[in-house]
């Protein structure tokens, strides 16, 4: 069946550029598949709209859409092809293709267009586009994912530390080729949710951890989560508010880089105590009492 990209959009084919403009600009907000994410048409109606407005937005694509319909864009070859086999009718010369005989392009004729011998013309299928999402921990990891594009199930292979907004092609997992052509190419989007202990910057992951007033003035231990599993972690005496510590080697996996990985940043923030007893108060006082002891 024919893509009708005027139908697509709602315009008449005379319509104005700014009249597919604004229709585009309705559309889109109103089947882009964030708003939609119990509609599993939702995307492969979006990527239509993209697709009918990125031919008709632009004048020579259009142009060359309202003369070809949907193989507009094998236009130049078609007319070619058609050039050069009303010269081969007419006995011309073929110097302007090269020195090619009239066969050839008789034959590339046929090949496009369906001429020559009724051989069906091929087609390579369309691009689509898919987005899929994870969260931070899944996409830290290579794994291997499910996903149904235009009704049809793919497995991939989601390598670690892909980033957020970052897209791959998946070669052939696109729309059908025609009579025997190639198929599209999927272009694949990752969206990565955020994360309720860690954000990111490049490869480094930031972390706030809370530390009582009392681990923070002697020091201690903590035991600390990480993408990787727990360790332990060293507080030094007198550790101030606001202070950085850095974990080597456990922030986010570096992409197709396996097993390197950047770094993890931990912020302390010191908690005050609430709700001391009369006897708390009492020994803070006495602290507050004592000479203080200058800084060297």
């Amino acid at each position: 069946m024919a893509v009708d990209y005027y139908k697509i959009l709602g315009v008449a084919r005379d319509a104005k550029p700014e009249a597919i403009k604004a229709a585009y600009r309705k559309l889109a907000r109103k089947l882009h598949p964030d708003l939609n994410p119990n509609d599993p048409k939702a995307k492969e109606r979006f990527q239509e709209i993209n697709t009918a407005n990125e031919v008709l937005s632009d004048p020579e694509s259009r142009k060359k859409y309202d003369k070809y319909g949907e193989q507009w864009q094998r236009g130049e070859e078609y007319e070619k092809a058609q050039q050069a086999q009303q010269r081969s009718r007419a006995g011309g010369s073929y110097g302007d293709f090269g020195g090619q005989g009239a066969a050839d392009y008789a034959d590339l004729f046929g090949d496009l267009f369906g001429g020559r011998g009724g051989r069906a013309p091929k087609f390579r299928g369309q691009d689509l586009s898919a987005e899929l999402h994870l969260d931070l921990r899944a996409a830290a990891k290579t794994h291997k994912q499910t996903l149904t594009v235009n009704g049809k199930a793919i497995r991939i292979t989601v390598p670690a530390g892909v980033a957020n907004g970052q897209t791959i092609r998946i070669q052939g997992h696109g729309g059908p080729g025609a009579n025997g052509g190639p198929n599209g190419d999927l272009y694949l989007t990752f969206r990565i949710a955020p994360d309720p202990n860690f954000s990111r910057v490049k490869n480094d992951l930031h972390a706030t951890v809370d530390l009582d007033l009392y681990t923070a003035i002697l020091g201690g231990e903590l035991m600390l989560d990480t993408l990787d599993g727990t360790v332990k972690l060293t507080v030094k005496p007198e550790t101030a508010n606001g202070a950085v510590v850095k974990l080597k080697g456990k922030g986010y996996p570096i992409y197709k880089h396996e097993g390197q990985h950047g770094d993890l940043l931990v912020t302390f923030r010191v908690k005050l105590p609430t709700g001391l007893t009369e006897e708390q108060r009492v020994l803070f006082r006495q602290l507050a009492d004592q000479p203080k002891t200058s800084t060297p």
